[in-house]
């Protein structure tokens, strides 16, 4: 197993974080963790969000974070090859953070038989919102998120809630798989301007930062106007996005938080997916944000 002693560890004579590469490595590392043991999945290119889970999953127990670009997550036109990987970093973030294993394999290790034959079917949840502008996502999602767990067996596994369709279609999967685990969401982290931290941030240039934060600012302007019912929320939202001319709205939504579907009464989500253009291809950048809607009218369908 590989070892790796980060500069900013070393400072503070941290011993080196642990990293299994090999499913071998990964049983041998993992059976020596005692007691609960938290998972927090990432496709690397870490960030200050990514720490904060590390060190929420700290506060449960021993830590294991998986590194993993995966490629069944990926549609033929996206960004998975110049997606971000920054092993070296995301390494000394994970052992500042408090994590005690990573694991960081090849999709060779994850698949060794070559692409699954057989995928966890994310269901009616799975084909809607971000599924229906992403074929095959979610199912890409859920397969890798499972054969992690079997890899991992932890108690607790922690996802943020800025990927709020994943987070539900996860806790769903492992609700009616009878999956061993206790899925905990974290909420979404913001840099100091409100902007919702993403590893895609990295295709931004300086100047597109004002225009990314419109996401944030239209999600504000939702929830604030809440009280007024639905369509104030997605007239609020959509008037913040429009007046940005380099963005392209790809989603604008507000779901019930659990079935996923439209809803104009009681708990909400407000979600909002973009399109920004950058110089290797379009950014695509997502947020959300709970919210509250006046209750149904009695008598009212």
């Amino acid at each position: 197993m590989t070892k790796v002693r980060s500069r900013s560890a070393a400072k503070t004579a941290r011993p080196p974080i642990p990293v299994a590469q090999s499913r071998t490595e990964l049983a041998i590392a993992r059976a020596a963790l005692e007691g609960p043991v938290s998972v927090v999945m990432t496709m690397g290119a870490l960030h200050a969000g990514h720490a904060a889970l590390i060190r929420t999953a700290a506060s449960y127990g021993r830590v294991l974070v998986t590194i993993f670009v995966n490629p069944l997550q990926f549609g033929p036109n996206e960004d998975l090859e110049r997606y971000p990987r920054t092993l070296g970093a995301d390494l000394e973030l994970c052992a500042a953070a408090g994590a005690d294993l990573v694991f960081a394999p090849t999709p060779r290790v994850m698949y060794p038989n070559g692409e699954p034959l057989v995928r966890v079917d994310p269901g009616p949840g799975g084909m809607v919102l971000e599924g229906a502008s992403r074929p095959g996502h979610f199912a890409g999602v859920l397969t890798v998120v499972a054969k992690l767990l079997n890899l991992t067996r932890p108690q607790f596994a922690f996802f943020g809630e800025k990927d709020f369709q994943q987070l539900t279609l996860i806790r769903q999967m492992v609700t009616d798989l009878d999956m061993p685990v206790e899925i905990v969401g974290v909420p979404t982290w913001r840099d100091d301007t409100g902007l919702a931290l993403s590893s895609r941030n990295r295709y931004l240039h300086r100047e597109q930062g004002p225009t990314a934060l419109t996401l944030s600012r239209a999600i504000a302007a939702g929830v604030a106007a809440a009280p007024s019912g639905r369509e104030a929320v997605l007239h609020a939202a959509r008037s913040i996005l429009a007046r940005e001319a380099g963005l392209a709205i790809d989603r604008l939504d507000l779901i019930d938080p659990v079935t996923l579907a439209d809803t104009a009464h009681g708990p909400a989500r407000l979600l909002v997916a973009a399109i920004l253009p950058g110089p290797s291809g379009p950014i695509r950048l997502i947020d959300n944000s709970a919210l509250t809607l006046p209750p149904q009218t009695p008598g009212m369908g």
